[in-house]
């Protein structure tokens, strides 16, 4: 994979890893921050939690239409300064003794408009900078800065806390910004064409090119139905893992762990995968893959359990790298940006609702059948995907794509 992360791309690639890094510090040390700093109660811990996802669904449409209309290096720099000026506040206020929760409300939701645009304007970039054939090779080794800190970074953001204290440990992650904005500041933004004017209809753009392609309507149905079932085990894993089976500590660290190493070796893995099954099958197969995990719970056997995290980590990056290809691939470049966001509200969405009817479900009728259930969702996803012209897309189109 290093050979193709060269040129420009390599710019871009070197300042996600960072600020990827830095934000998978964040995600463990702001709700610390509640929690030790602040001591927060259930119902606090609860709306930062809502309000950290909040931005991607109340302005998943419209950042696509702004993304698709700014230059995207000047994006990714903005936005890399003011999570830097927003992150930086937390420890400042802190070392005052002037922070309070409503800080960290304000803080998470301003990140999150501001990560929305950022990943938005990342993933609209790449394929302007690097060739159509290594396109799927430059989404793996995006992919593969995503895995790397969500694998390294909790354990790093532990430690953190435990030697600095919470609020200081988000210092790392507002200085992992300083180095993606100047990452993106050399960046050399090849030109683009100018958007369409007509602004009236422009925010369903995005949700109309998705739903009026052949490829891409299956696609996002059936990442949409996983997304949603994937989320109704998330919020179960350790209550049903500590609470049901009796593991240590430690054994939900290894299924973090065993997840993460997975999902890394995955990114390797899935543009030969890709090649030699074609692209449809691949995005089939890792559903797949990933909808085992929790049968693989539910027997509550250890070697199941690690295996079936071994089996999400590698499905995540196996439907993960061609579902980005191809939303890149199939769509015109001036539309890509508003394609990206409305598929990550749709996808997003989809894991909000999951989420949010878990723990009803679990109360209502136990842990071990609601693991059944998100099973059958993510199985429903892939028939949704084998029934249609997904199944048998083999490689990308020769040319530049054309509205369909």
């Amino acid at each position: 994979m290093a050979w193709v992360v060269r040129g420009e791309f390599r710019k871009l690639w070197i300042g996600q890893l960072v600020s990827a890094s830095g934000s998978a510090i964040t995600s463990v040390a702001l709700p610390l921050v509640a929690v030790l700093t602040l001591q927060a109660s259930a119902v606090q811990m609860g709306a930062l939690s809502a309000l950290t996802i909040a931005p991607h669904l109340v302005f998943g449409l419209q950042a696509g239409v702004w993304v698709g209309r700014w230059s995207l290096r000047r994006v990714l720099i903005w936005t890399d300064l003011g999570r830097l000026v927003l992150l930086g506040s937390v420890p400042a206020a802190a070392a005052l003794d002037l922070l309070g929760i409503e800080q960290l409300y304000v803080v998470a939701v301003l990140t999150g408009v501001l990560t929305l645009l950022s990943d938005t304007a990342s993933q609209t970039m790449i394929p302007s900078l690097v060739p159509r054939e290594d396109l799927m090779r430059a989404n793996s080794a995006a992919l593969l800065n995503l895995n790397l800190a969500s694998t390294a970074g909790p354990s790093v953001a532990g430690l953190l806390v435990q030697v600095l204290t919470a609020p200081f440990a988000i210092l790392f992650d507002a200085a992992s910004y300083v180095v993606s904005a100047v990452a993106a500041y050399v960046i050399r933004e090849p030109e683009r064409a100018p958007a369409p004017e007509r602004s009236e209809v422009q925010l369903l753009t995005g949700l109309r090119t998705l739903f009026g392609h052949r490829i891409l309507t299956p696609l996002a149905l059936s990442a949409t139905v996983a997304a949603m079932a994937g989320a109704l085990q998330g919020p179960l894993v350790v209550l049903y893992l500590v609470r049901e089976l009796h593991r240590s500590p430690a054994f939900v660290g290894a299924t973090v762990t065993t997840f993460g190493l997975a999902a890394v070796l995955g990114t390797f893995v899935a543009g030969p995968w890709c090649r030699r099954v074609g692209i449809g099958r691949a995005y089939v197969s890792g559903v797949f893959l990933a909808a085992l995990t929790p049968v693989s719970l539910f027997t509550g056997l250890t070697p199941l359990i690690l295996l079936g995290q071994t089996f999400a980590g590698l499905g995540m990056s196996l439907f993960g790298v061609p579902q980005r290809t191809l939303r890149q691939a199939l769509v015109p470049p001036h539309l890509v940006a508003q394609v990206t966001s409305s598929w990550r509200t749709l996808v997003i969405g989809g894991q909000a609702v999951g989420a949010a009817t878990s723990g009803l479900l679990a109360t209502a009728i136990g842990i071990r059948p609601t693991l059944l259930i998100a099973t059958a969702g993510m199985l429903a996803g892939v028939l949704i995907a084998l029934v249609s012209p997904l199944r048998s897309f083999e490689t990308l189109p020769e040319g530049e794509p054309v509205a369909s």
